[in-house]
Formats: structure tokens, C-alpha cells, sequence
């Protein structure tokens, strides 16, 4: 690493200037925040690129609970996270209107922009984000040259391309992206209270589809600073009309697609716009290229349903972060045997694949309706229900069961 802090150096005196830095970050969202500030938190000269300065009210991730906070611990994020969250323990899961058990264990809802916020404070130095964007890449196994829409230019010894399933630079670079899934799943976000403006009688609440033909995995209630917070799964055609039901009535269309949920929400009303969104299952080819690196959804999509992605992330940046950048800055040169570690890594694999794995099952167990299936997925909730009974009879059992399994 130079010992050099300078980030901006003018060049022939005029109004372009170049930017020096050790990694150039394309895409300020929240892979690339949270990897900008572990690597500028390590004394890495780091240029985060990105089009906004504040990032805007997009419906994406929205919640964080399990494993994902244990690397968010790991990684040194997680009292930030307390500040910007809203903090539940218990989540009652429902189907067909009846209890099938209770999830206990720290979790977090917070608006998508605010945990990207919470991801760019982090960062020592402000002025390592940029507010430009970047037209082009020009990589090599030494020095990788970005020029931008203002005419500035940055310099790095490695790009780390975090620009989510937007894949004009990656394309120009000979990066494709191959569609495994198309149109995998819709995702739709709102927020909900009761019309007398009285809480609900739940600090969280899953609830399960009911019928395989509606195609409804599950609705997840949970709270966030500005109310109840609804996220509705479903892998259905987006062109469906139960689609543009979902936008225009969305209380009538929820009650009608999850009957069980009527007497949970009594009366209650969507109090913001309703948004969704369209997933495919991707992952990309040619990506190993000297001096860039993908993470995130620039490298492989993930089904929201499976709550892998966010695991997915965070996996990316700490390894990437944390144990190769780090090593591949100590010596000279970026070429593929360097970046093809990071690809290659055990971890990062496993995550890979197991969040295909889940996306695939919550679809099967969703929407399968052969018999094979459908006793799968009986069993699936009986055994959940028929645990969380005896849990109940001897408090603590299923804890101590599941301690001694990972053990």
C-alpha cells in the first residue's frame, strides 16, 4: 500500500483530475458501502464511486435477522445497525389462520436507503465517495484506469464492480449474464396500521400460503421507524392480474389471497405506495479478468423469498475484504491467478450455491402441486408445529436440541 493519502491529483492544471486510489468501488449501494468502509476502516486508499450522493427509497432488502447478523458483528457493523433499525425477537408464524410456531432470535427492519446510509458512515473519510459515474473500465494485470461522465478519471490497482444486476460496464468488458431462472419471483413492499391507530397484537408475523395455486410463499410483517412493514412473496407470472390487484387494492387482494390473516390485522390500511419487484436467477460468465472483481448481485442473483442474499453479500465482502485484497495489495501485479482466489474460495462457494439451493426449494414447496410435493410440505409445517408444541411443554428444549446438533 503507498503511503501517498492523496485522492485527488489535478492533471496539466486544468479542470480534469485524475483519482488515485489503491481499489476503485463501482456501484454505492449496499455491497459496495459495506466494502468500502471495511477496506477504507483498514487504511486502504479507497474510491467509491456512485451516481447519488444520498441513495434513494428503493424497495430491496428490509430486514436482517440470524446468520446475517453474526457477520454483521464480524465485520463491525452491527452497533451502527442499532442506530438506524428497528430491533423485534419474536416472529409468530401463522398458516391457514392457525399458529405453526414462534421464531425467537434478534432481527432488524429498517428502510433499504437508511442501512445503505448507516454502510457509507462508516466510511472514515467522506470524501471517498464520488458522486460521478462511470462510463468505462480499462483493466489490465497492473492498473486499472475508470473514466467518468465529468471527465475525471480514477486509477486503482483493482476495481470491485458492486453494481447489482446493472451490467453495461460488465458487458463492455466481454462479462455476460446467464438467465437461470427468468422472472424467478415478485416481490411486493408496503407499509400497513390499523385504522384506529392501535398497535397490533404482534411484535412480527409470518404468514404462509395457503393454496399452491395462488403461488404465495409467505407475507412477513415486521417493524420498521415508520410502522408496520409488509413484504409479500410470491413466484406467480408478473403479468397476472392478481398483480395490478395487489398495486390498487392491496388490503382487499392480501385478505383474499391470505384469508388467515383477517383476524390477526383486524382493520387495517396500506398507508404508502405499494412497490414491487421482478427477480431473475442470474449468474454471470467471463467475469475473471484481471484487475476486477464482481460481488453481490453483480455476480449471481438470489431469490428474495430464500433470504440468502443479503448472507450472500456480506459473505463477499468479508472474504473479499478481509482476507484477499488485503494479501493482494502486499505484492505486485492483479492479474487472474490473483482474482480467481476470490472466486475459488470455499466460503463464498458454499453461500453461492446454497442460496440456488433454497431459492429452487421455496419455489418447489411454494408452487409444486404433485403429491410427492404436497406431502413434503405438509410435513414441513407439521413437524415445525408438532416442535414448537412440545417447546412449549418444556421451555428451552428445542433450543438445547438444536445447541447440541451444531455442537
Amino acid at each position: 500500500m503507498t503511503t501517498d493519502r492523496t485522492v485527488t491529483e489535478p492533471i496539466d492544471g486544468g479542470e480534469t483530475a485524475t483519482i488515485v486510489s489503491d481499489i476503485a468501488i463501482v456501484g454505492g449501494g449496499l455491497a459496495g458501502s459495506l466494502a468500502a468502509a471495511v477496506l477504507a476502516r483498514a487504511g486502504h486508499r479507497v474510491a467509491l464511486v456512485d451516481k447519488r450522493a444520498v441513495y434513494p427509497d428503493e424497495f430491496r432488502v428490509e430486514k436482517i435477522g440470524g446468520h446475517q447478523l453474526e457477520l454483521l458483528r464480524k465485520l463491525d457493523f452491527l452497533s451502527a445497525l442499532d442506530g438506524v433499525a428497528c430491533r423485534y425477537d419474536r416472529v409468530l408464524n401463522i398458516r391457514e389462520g392457525k399458529v405453526v410456531d414462534v421464531s425467537v432470535g434478534q432481527a432488524y427492519g429498517f428502510p433499504y436507503a437508511d442501512l445503505v446510509a448507516m454502510a457509507r458512515s462508516q466510511i472514515p473519510d467522506p470524501s471517498s465517495l464520488i458522486v460521478d459515474e462511470v462510463t468505462a473500465i480499462s483493466n489490465s494485470d497492473d492498473v486499472q484506469h475508470l473514466e467518468l461522465a465529468s471527465g475525471r478519471r480514477v486509477t486503482a490497482r483493482l476495481v470491485v464492480l458492486a453494481t447489482g444486476m446493472a451490467g453495461v460496464l460488465g458487458y463492455k468488458l466481454g462479462i455476460r449474464r446467464r438467465v437461470l431462472a427468468e422472472r424467478h419471483s415478485v416481490s411486493f413492499g408496503f407499509t400497513i396500521a390499523r385504522k384506529d391507530r392501535s398497535p397490533f397484537d404482534f411484535e412480527a408475523l409470518t404468514c404462509y400460503g395457503e393454496r399452491t395455486a395462488d403461488g404465495i410463499d409467505y407475507l412477513s410483517l415486521f417493524p420498521v421507524r415508520a410502522g408496520m412493514r409488509a413484504n409479500l412473496f410470491m413466484f406467480r407470472d408478473p403479468t397476472d392480474p392478481i398483480m395490478r390487484e395487489l398495486r390498487r387494492e392491496p388490503e382487499a387482494t392480501v385478505l383474499r389471497l391470505l384469508p388467515g390473516l383477517q383476524s390477526y390485522l383486524g382493520d387495517f390500511r396500506v398507508t404508502d405506495r405499494v412497490q414491487n419487484w421482478v427477480m431473475d436467477l442470474t449468474v454471470v460468465e467471463g467475469h475473471l479478468q484481471p484487475g476486477v472483481v464482481l460481488i453481490g448481485d453483480a455476480f449471481q442473483t438470489n431469490c428474495p423469498a430464500a433470504g440468502t442474499g443479503v448472507a450472500r453479500l456480506l459473505m463477499d465482502v468479508d472474504r473479499l475484504c478481509t482476507e484477499y485484497v488485503p494479501r493482494w495489495l502486499m505484492t505486485a501485479g492483479m492479474g487472474r491467478e490473483k482474482i480467481s482466489q476470490f472466486y475459488s474460495d470455499r466460503d463464498k462457494i458454499a453461500a453461492d450455491q446454497q442460496s440456488l439451493k433454497m431459492a429452487r426449494f421455496r419455489q418447489a414447496l411454494t408452487s409444486r402441486n404433485d403429491i410427492g410435493w404436497d406431502v413434503r410440505r405438509r410435513l414441513h409445517f407439521l413437524r415445525r408445529s408438532l416442535a414448537h408444541r412440545v417447546d412449549q411443554m418444556h421451555p428451552g428444549w428445542l433450543g438445547r436440541v438444536r445447541g447440541a446438533l451444531r455442537a
